[in-house]
C-alpha cells in the first residue's frame, strides 16, 4: 500500500466530505466490534488527545472528532 492508493482531493470541500467519511467509517466500526471493545478505543483515543498531544489547537479538533464520533455511536 502506497500513498498513491489513497489521492486525495485539494478542494477544501472534497477534504470536508472525505472527513465526514472516515468519521462515519469510525462510527460503524465501532458498532460492529461490541460495546466493551468499543468502548475501549474511545477511552484509548481521549487518552491520546489528553497525554499526547502538546499542540492545544490540534487537541480540541481531536476531541471535537471523538465527542462528534461517540454521539453518532450512542445513535
Amino acid at each position: 500500500m502506497s500513498d498513491e492508493d489513497f489521492v486525495t482531493s485539494r478542494d477544501t470541500q472534497a477534504l470536508a466530505d472525505e472527513v465526514a467519511c472516515l468519521k462515519m467509517m469510525i462510527t460503524l466500526i465501532l458498532k460492529g466490534m461490541g460495546q466493551a471493545d468499543a468502548g475501549k478505543v474511545i477511552i484509548n483515543m481521549e487518552r491520546y488527545v489528553q497525554n499526547a498531544l502538546a499542540d492545544k489547537p490540534q487537541a480540541e479538533v481531536f476531541s471535537n472528532t471523538i465527542r462528534q464520533i461517540k454521539t453518532a455511536y450512542r445513535q
